[in-house]
């Protein structure tokens, strides 16, 4: 039986991935987490054989969440469960010491085979994946890296529009508008506000 835990800071995204393993008889989810925090609080009371972390979390996220288990646990096998199909987020993961990376659109099979092979000491990376790093741009900051959804909300971001603005526009949560702000600054490696109007600007999105 293999032990796993979830972290995920969407309830809706863990209570899923519990209803769909927990039909399996091959493992048994020990516990759950909404942040990297809260993952590394939990592993000191309940040990687990592999830890399903999505990398965008509030608090501390996935990647560092990652690196600390490798530090303290270095036992518990760390797998990505992601929705981030950029190579940027991809490689961040991969240097973390994650052994498996699986999109939350996989299907209930590929997540058990990649549980499985994580826990057996292998590592875990599907076709889809190593045709994103293979198709990386030299630099990996090209606009084509970025969804129709972070497009739209660069423009606005250049047009000076303020969080909750573009959360009003785009019908929106403000803590979802912020999240894409601070996914943008990671994906095209600038450092403020700034460096994304620059951005939009250089390609023509503003």
């Amino acid at each position: 039986m293999i032990n796993i835990i979830i972290a995920d800071d969407h309830s809706i995204i863990r209570d899923g991935l519990k209803s769909m393993l927990e039909k399996n008889d091959f493992c048994k989810i020990v516990g759950e987490a909404s942040n990297g925090e809260e993952l590394l609080a939990l592993l000191k009371t309940t040990p687990c054989d592999v830890v399903c972390t999505d990398i965008s979390m509030p608090v501390m996220d996935g990647v560092e969440a990652t690196k600390q288990i490798l530090k303290s646990f270095p036992k518990t096998k760390v797998m990505c469960l992601s929705m981030h199909e950029e190579a940027g987020f991809i490689k961040k993961m991969m240097e973390a010491g994650a052994v498996g990376y699986v999109f939350k659109d996989s299907t209930k099979d590929e997540l058990k085979q990649a549980i499985q092979s994580v826990h057996s000491g292998k590592k875990y990376f599907n076709q889809k994946l190593f045709d994103i790093l293979l198709n990386m741009e030299s630099g990996g900051k090209e606009v084509n890296i970025l969804s129709s959804r972070e497009k739209e909300i660069l423009k606005l971001i250049a047009e000076e529009y303020t969080n909750p603005e573009i959360a009003e526009k785009l019908f929106l949560s403000v803590r979802t508008v912020d999240t894409h702000r601070q996914n943008l600054i990671q994906k095209l490696d600038v450092k403020n506000t700034a460096g994304l109007v620059k951005y939009a600007i250089k390609s023509g999105l503003a």
